[in-house]
């Protein structure tokens, strides 16, 4: 769906009321802010805990995601899943999520085929991703891939270039005020599907451990 206009953003959708993780879940799920709900099968929102001491931010839902409603249930999933599970971060201990909630894509012939979402879908989705962080306090926030780091750390912020450093958080955000998370830290890394179309699968998928596993250290306790 072409526009030249800028989407109306999902901020008439987030409760102007107090709202649980659940709450806006079910908001999120009528949600129009931008144009990528027309094709899009459904919401996908973020999932895990509500007093989790990890949260991942990555990018958007895939085609599997899209169809299931949930974050990383597909093959990216099925590799951040390993990926956690060796760093040592255990599960009980994660909330996960996407900068933007809805799937973009682009149809060839009958294969659905992912395409980045754009400046104005992830300003546009952001208010959900602010209305998460105000109900999540994370010792430690995870940015997998070059979306989510536009969405949370700026546009400027390069993942090749400081990937698996630890970084105070939110002073390392790109609108602080909007993270009201104290005494937390940022690791990015490479999003989990960066290892699928990696020609050298083994390293890049060592790389997403060792830079998960600063985040573990990272933890207290």
């Amino acid at each position: 769906m072409a526009t030249n206009q800028a989407p109306p953003g999902a901020e008439k959708w987030v409760p102007s009321h107090p709202a649980d993780l659940g709450e806006l879940k079910q908001a999120a799920a009528q949600c129009e802010g931008c144009q990528l709900h027309v094709d899009a099968t459904q919401t996908v929102f973020g999932r895990g805990a509500p007093d989790a001491r990890v949260v991942f931010v990555g990018e958007q839902p895939g085609d599997v995601e899209d169809q299931q409603g949930l974050p990383f249930v597909g093959p990216a999933g099925r590799v951040l899943r390993d990926a956690v599970e060796e760093a040592g971060i255990e599960v009980p201990w994660v909330y996960i999520t996407n900068a933007v909630k809805h799937f973009r894509f682009e149809m060839r012939g009958k294969r659905r085929i992912h395409q980045t979402p754009g400046p104005a879908h992830i300003t546009a989705c952001r208010p959900w991703l602010v209305a998460e962080f105000a109900l999540l306090k994370p010792e430690i926030v995870v940015v997998l891939g070059a979306t989510a780091a536009k969405a949370l750390l700026g546009p400027s912020f390069r993942v090749t270039r400081s990937r698996g450093q630890l970084m105070p958080w939110p002073a390392s955000a790109h609108h602080p005020e909007d993270f009201p998370v104290d005494d937390a830290q940022a690791v990015a890394t490479i999003h989990p599907s960066a290892v699928l179309r990696a020609d050298d699968r083994d390293a890049a998928y060592r790389g997403l451990v060792d830079d998960l596993k600063v985040a573990r250290a990272a933890l207290k306790g």
